[in-house]
């Protein structure tokens, strides 16, 4: 089991809500957390500090990527000539990190650019490097790709936020054999198949958009959220199941609440 966060911009969180979410991880206990970016608000190091409190708090693995709120916005030094500084601080020198297990592989992709500030893009480069890694994977891996930027969005307000170079990306994922592509930035929780007519990928990719974990700042009402993903490959026809679980301000706790079915594409071609 993956559980699946972003976007808790610490420096806006809700205490309760970073309560009840501890709560839900400890009592889980994931293989892996994955935290898709938008650590904090600000960049600043209280709320740095805040996140890896949270993170040692239920100490479970965890892979983080950043998101654009990562580096610092009003500090024009720091942006210019260390924008990454504070956040190795408390995760590390690894901006891209890979999490290898007997039934996942979890590859972090750096999307952010802090000249652009919003605007996150994926180089020719980091394909590649993603699609090599994703070539080598073992057949029982559920195969993910976590981006800040989303590579699909269903809002037409959204589009201007979708990651740069997106579709030289999904083409190149899906040859090389990914499940998932996990993003977070805009605040919607929707999972959402990327083949289509237009696009004739090589295998099915999905994408998985998560919403604010733990921020005031949810977006068309929509309450905090986080992703469970499940893995079978127990029965013949292995599945990956994606459940959303949501913040029920009256219980104050996360409840389950949609579920999507993914069957694995490469199951059904053996």
């Amino acid at each position: 089991m993956i559980v699946q966060i972003s976007d808790p911009h610490f420096g806006t969180e809700r205490p309760e809500v970073v309560d009840a979410l501890h709560r839900l991880i400890t009592r889980m206990a994931p293989a892996l957390v994955i935290l898709s970016g938008d650590v904090t608000q600000r960049a600043r190091r209280a709320q740095f500090d805040a996140a890896r409190r949270f993170i040692d708090g239920y100490g479970r693995p965890t892979l983080v990527i950043p998101g654009n709120h990562d580096v610092p916005l009003l500090n024009v030094f720091a942006r210019a000539f260390d924008p990454f500084g504070g956040y190795r601080r408390v995760f590390g020198n690894d901006l891209e990190p890979v999490h290898a297990s007997a039934d996942a592989l979890v590859i972090g992709v750096n999307t952010v650019r802090p000249a652009r500030h919003k605007n996150g893009a994926v180089s020719d480069a980091q394909i590649e490097r993603v699609s090599a890694r994703l070539r080598d994977a073992d057949e029982a891996q559920l195969r993910i790709v976590v981006t800040h930027q989303p590579v699909h969005v269903i809002r037409e307000k959204d589009v201007g936020n979708l990651l740069i170079n997106r579709e030289a990306a999904i083409r190149a994922w899906a040859a090389a054999g990914a499940d998932l592509v996990l993003g977070g930035h805009i605040h919607l929780p929707y999972v959402r198949p990327l083949n289509n007519d237009a696009r004739q990928l090589a295998s099915e990719l999905w994408a998985v958009q998560a919403g604010t974990a733990t921020s005031t700042r949810i977006r068309e009402g929509i309450s905090n959220s986080v992703h469970v993903i499940r893995h079978d490959t127990a029965s013949d026809r292995a599945v990956c199941l994606v459940e959303q679980w949501n913040f029920d301000e009256g219980a104050q706790q996360f409840s389950a609440g949609p579920m999507t079915t993914i069957p694995l594409d490469r199951y059904r071609q053996t």
